[in-house]
Formats: C-alpha cells, structure tokens, sequence
C-alpha cells in the first residue's frame, strides 16, 4: 500500500470520527436543553397570542373569561389548575375568528376553540 492511500485512509476515519463525535455531543446537548427549549416556546407562542388578540380589540381578558365560563360549563366539577391562549386565528370576516385556549387541569390537558359569530360574541367552537 502507497504512503498516499495511507494517508488518505488516516485523513477519512479522522473524518467519520470528528462527524460521530460531534454527532454525539449534538444529541446529547438536545436532549439536555429540549425541555428549557420547549418551555421557551410556548411562553413566546404564549406571549404572541396575547399580543395579536390585543391589537385586533379581542380584549383577551373578556376573552379568556368566556372560554373559562364555556371550558367550566361543559366540564363541571374540573378544576382549572392552568389557562393558556396559544393561538389566535384572525381571517377576513368576524365569522372566521377563532381563539385557542389550553386548559390544564388534574384529569390532563384539553384545548378550547372559541369561535366569534357575525356579531362579534365569542361562542364555544370545540373542546378536544
């Protein structure tokens, strides 16, 4: 075997092995962070629903108040631990306006789809 095939053999595993390894220490640094990541993202998701609601005059405490009231209603005896809007849907036409809201309570989550009728009252979409 030529002294250039030898080098280049050295020259590829050093390669592959500087690929695995910084593979692996890629992987690990996810799995590490994911949870802080997610946190993260939500609390923004969070913070960007708010916000929009707020600049369309959805008043987003009037908001958040009815769906509790709808969410309570159709789950009587839940007790809400948590009550998160994560998104704020907004298409042409009041009929089209929906609001999602995340409950929390001791039985899991459920997601609450408000949805706004042609004279701008919110009304319970769906509970999944």
């Amino acid at each position: 075997m030529s002294t250039g095939a030898i080098v280049a053999i050295a020259i590829a595993a050093g390669v592959i092995l500087l690929a695995l390894g910084g593979s692996l220490a890629n992987a690990r640094h996810r799995r590490r962070t994911a949870a802080e990541f997610q946190l993260s993202l939500e609390n923004v998701n969070r913070d960007l629903a708010a916000a929009r609601a707020q600049d369309k005059g959805w008043e987003p405490e009037a908001l958040a108040a009815t769906a509790r009231r709808a969410f309570e209603a159709d789950r009587p005896g839940a007790t809400v631990l948590e009550q998160t809007l994560v998104a704020v849907i907004d298409r042409p036409g009041m009929e089209e306006d929906h609001a999602v809201f995340r409950f929390t309570t001791e039985a899991g989550e459920s997601r609450v789809r408000m949805d706004r009728d042609a004279g701008g009252t919110w009304r319970l979409g769906r509970i999944e």
